[in-house]
């Protein structure tokens, strides 16, 4: 049975992309270099309300590649892969190509 989950107020559903640890050639990589924290947002909450009662919209969008603190969020574990939960404020920024 799949399971989707859906965030509440300001909270986004990450997916952490695992960088490779060899080339195609089979060359292995140092830990170090392969070492970014980025991620895919998968499910984004409604957003967080202000003092008038107000939605404030989370700042990405589902399908964004953004870049995540070293450290913080939520891990969640649905089926056999594993997720984080970041604020919308915890998120660095967005990777673009």
């Amino acid at each position: 049975m799949a399971k989707r989950l859906i965030p509440t107020l300001n909270r986004v559903l990450i997916e952490k992309i695992v960088p490779p640890s060899k080339t195609n050639t089979g060359i292995l990589l140092p830990e170090k270099t392969t070492k970014l924290n980025s991620g895919k947002v998968m499910a984004v909450g409604p957003g967080a309300r202000d003092k008038d009662g107000k939605i404030i919209p989370v700042s990405v969008k589902e399908g964004e590649t953004v870049l995540l603190p070293e450290y913080g969020g939520t891990e969640v574990k649905l089926g056999e892969k594993e997720y984080h939960l970041y604020r919308d404020e915890d998120i660095l920024g967005t990777l673009h190509d």
